[in-house]
């Protein structure tokens, strides 16, 4: 498939709204659908609108940091801007207090930190988290982020891309090493990423940090479209072994059949 065949194939898509803010917005709908760059003709071929009020229009979200153009200049990217109101909107929507919910009694059951985790361009941002009452731990707040090919929860993020998408998210980013376990290149990624797709399931296995194991499952959704949501558990390898960390898999998969089933109550009422 070529790199804009996504929005072509799409057909003529009506750019809905009664005022030019709303049409504006509705444009941007579409772009924030899309799992790769894209150009002006590209929204010229797949929607009802005009070439030069697309351009306006693009101009705008541009100059609001909405979308930012590539290096190419050609075709174009989410923007900081729009980014940071993604990562808002999960943090501070209405699902919070249920997804929290399943999160508690999930570190009650295994007695172990576990958190919620979303793919924030190429790191994983912490959505929420529960800690372990143990004195020995690790802390990390919500809103933390860490690298992608470092992180169990990235893990399986990235294992629903084809390899071209990871590529593109992933070809200019530094694969800073953290520990002598760390993924150091994006081909050694692929490999883990293949395993992680038979499995079912992903490991941090100090990867990120001396001394912690992490292991992770994916937040299905429930219309079979691409999650972006992982649930993981994790503590100190003192504590947390492989043999451990499979154990606790019933128990993740549990916790993520019941938050797909809370974003999927949330969206019907929606």
């Amino acid at each position: 498939m070529s790199e804009n065949q996504n929005l072509a194939t799409q057909g003529s898509i009506k750019i809905a709204g009664d005022t030019p803010t709303m049409r504006l917005f509705s444009l941007l709908e579409l772009i924030a659908s899309q799992d790769k760059q894209f150009s002006l003709q590209d929204l010229v071929d797949s929607t009802d609108l005009p070439k030069p009020t697309v351009h306006r229009m693009l101009q705008q979200l541009e100059s609001s940091n909405m979308l930012t153009r590539d290096t190419d200049g050609r075709h174009y990217c989410v923007g900081g801007r729009l980014r940071r109101l993604a990562e808002d909107l999960l943090f501070n929507d209405t699902k919070y207090g249920a997804r929290h919910a399943v999160l508690r009694a999930l570190g009650n059951e295994l007695g172990e930190s576990c958190n919620l985790t979303g793919l924030s361009g190429n790191e994983v941002l912490y959505l929420d988290r529960v800690e372990t009452e143990a004195p020995l731990r690790f802390y990390l707040r919500p809103g933390s982020k860490v690298p992608v090919h470092c992180s169990a929860s990235g893990k399986v993020l990235l294992a629903q891309m084809t390899p071209a998408q990871r590529r593109r998210l992933l070809e200019n980013v530094p694969f800073e090493i953290y520990t002598k376990n760390t993924i150091q290149t994006l081909d050694e990624l692929e490999k883990e990423i293949e395993k992680v797709k038979e499995q079912g399931y992903a490991f941090d296995n100090e990867e990120f940090l001396p001394g912690l194991f992490c292991v992770a499952v994916l937040v299905p959704r429930a219309n079979g479209s691409r999650s972006n949501m992982a649930v993981a558990t994790q503590a100190p390898i003192m504590r947390m072994t492989a043999e451990k960390a499979l154990a606790s898999l019933p128990a993740l998969q549990r916790a993520a059949q019941a938050l797909m089933k809370i974003e999927a109550q949330l969206d019907e009422n929606n």
